[in-house]
């Protein structure tokens, strides 16, 4: 059985991180997001205070590695970031032979990502600088989209899927962590009020909620749990659940 990753999955040499205050001061017109350097360097910061269950479900991708992978099997972390999921992923693997690719497009994050893996045992990961829209995937026994997809345009998703479940050998799992859109929309206000009220729990201020909101609008386009696990199934899973959810973050296993 695995060890459960700690919070970040990231060597205590990372430990003194950068907060985040991107968005602290007003903007005027805000740019769109993107992964680039200045997002990087405050990356753990961001999305521990973000992403409300974030340590959970990358502590449970160890978990998850434990009783999916297979020896001489290659396991996925697409949009890997900074490789917390990697590493969860490499913590799960309990001596087994197994190969991690970590794909990201970021050039920035994988410069990181590298520096952070350099310090850790690291050897079962390989990094690729790439859209994993064109990534190949094969004879893969787990595949990870931690909060990924849902910066992907919609009318790619189906396509990356379906070619995420031929990659994927019998019995193969592949984790999609997403933030969700609810039916109807007083249901989705509501749980964006909540995740809003975690953000200030966390010390955001209203022009920073504000700002960040604004940044990833047409960005990260979120979608209903139904339509996910309706278009997994249409991709031929045999089984597509959530495992985890809190607020308007969710996480689903799904199973070839």
């Amino acid at each position: 059985r695995a060890p459960l990753a700690s919070t970040s999955s990231l060597p205590d040499s990372m430990s003194e991180i950068k907060s985040d205050n991107l968005f602290a001061q007003p903007l005027g017109k805000v740019p769109g997001f993107v992964f680039d350097q200045s997002v990087v360097d405050v990356f753990p910061d961001m999305i521990s205070r973000s992403v409300p269950g974030y340590e959970t479900i990358i502590a449970h991708c160890g978990e998850l590695a434990s009783r999916f992978v297979q020896p001489d099997t290659n396991c996925y972390d697409l949009g890997c970031s900074l490789g917390a999921s990697s590493l969860a992923i490499a913590a799960g693997l309990n001596g087994r032979r197994a190969q991690i690719v970590a794909i990201d497009n970021s050039a920035a994050m994988l410069q990181r990502c590298g520096e952070i893996l350099s310090t850790t045992t690291g050897e079962h990961i390989r990094l690729v600088n790439q859209d994993i829209c064109s990534a190949d995937i094969n004879n893969a026994s787990m595949v990870v989209m931690n909060f990924t997809l849902q910066f992907i345009p919609i009318e790619q998703r189906t396509a990356l899927l379906e070619k995420i479940y031929t990659g994927l050998n019998p019995g193969g799992c592949l984790v999609i962590s997403e933030k969700l859109r609810f039916e109807p929309k007083s249901l989705d206000k509501l749980l964006s009020d909540l995740h809003h009220q975690f953000k200030r729990a966390q010390g955001y201020s209203d022009l920073e909620i504000s700002q960040k909101r604004d940044a990833i609008e047409n960005v990260l386009v979120p979608e209903t749990l139904d339509t996910h696990i309706q278009r997994l199934r249409a991709c031929g899973f045999q089984s597509a659940s959530p495992w985890f959810q809190c607020f308007n973050f969710c996480s689903l296993i799904a199973i070839k």
